[in-house]
């Protein structure tokens, strides 16, 4: 299925997104490569073992949205299309809605939410010209399930998978589809680059994610959702799968275990 696709996959330089740029390269996809770091990408990129031809590395920052038309139209230069967008680019809170400044929300949603829909919004136009296209927008557990010190980016992802079931629902009968992904705990680094209340790096690796699936397996997962064509896929442990279930079915018994959280002087930045 994922043979000689263009599979374009923002955030790559590492976790979720570098693992799944191996997994697209293992299924002989052709791959554009995006984050900030380009000696990160590159290192990436020359770990596949692809050939030139095969993949592009594209240095961006998903918050500069008034470049992302520019971004799709060198993708399209080199490749010619867009077969699959995977919208990856994020990064978590760890910080109290108290102490939180507003320009830490404004942040998280312009990475988060406004940054993804600015290149949906980009590459939207070549995908329905083609009558096909993917779009796999990584949103959260914290998309259904929203808990304490992570107010701002849990409503980020609640934000993308708003968008991104309205949007399957505009595009589906053009040929095109949506696959939201909605990780839990995941053996990367998001909690040590989460924020604090101040934007600087929290720092501190959660023990949850420390002891969560591995990136490689969430890479694996997600492709087993794009070929069963999912509207959503909840991917990760028991605990947290369990409460997008609760959410709902049970919200109220979801709502008495999340009050019931304590918040230790361990778990503050």
């Amino acid at each position: 299925m994922f043979n000689d696709q263009i599979v374009w996959i923002t955030g790559a330089s590492s976790g979720i997104g570098e693992a799944l740029a191996h997994t697209f390269a293992r299924e002989g996809s052709r791959l554009v490569l995006s984050a900030r770091r380009e000696a990160e990408l590159q290192r990436v990129a020359s770990e596949l073992n692809l050939p030139a031809g095969r993949v592009l590395i594209l240095p961006m920052d998903v918050t500069d949205t008034a470049a992302a038309a520019a971004h799709v139209q060198q993708v399209l230069d080199t490749f010619g299309a867009i077969d699959i967008l995977v919208l990856n680019a994020g990064i978590s809170q760890r910080s109290l809605a108290r102490d939180t400044s507003l320009e830490v929300d404004r942040y998280l949603m312009d990475v988060n939410f406004f940054g993804v829909i600015a290149l949906t919004k980009a590459a939207l136009p070549a995908m329905l010209a083609r009558k096909k296209g993917l779009f796999v927008p990584i949103s959260s557990i914290a998309g259904h399930v929203a808990t304490p010190m992570r107010t701002g980016y849990a409503a980020s992802k609640f934000a993308v998978r708003g968008y991104f079931d309205a949007l399957r629902a505009e595009i589906w009968r053009d040929g095109l589809w949506v696959t939201t992904i909605c990780p839990g705990y995941i053996r990367t680094a998001i909690s040590v680059n989460a924020l604090n209340q101040h934007g600087q790096p929290n720092n501190r690796m959660d023990d949850n994610q420390a002891n969560g699936l591995s990136a490689e397996a969430c890479a694996a997962q997600i492709l087993r959702a794009i070929r069963k064509r999912k509207r959503e896929a909840y991917i990760g442990g028991l605990k947290e799968t369990a409460g997008a279930y609760l959410k709902r079915y049970a919200p109220g018994l979801l709502w008495r275990m999340i009050r019931n959280y304590r918040i230790s002087a361990s778990d503050l930045p």
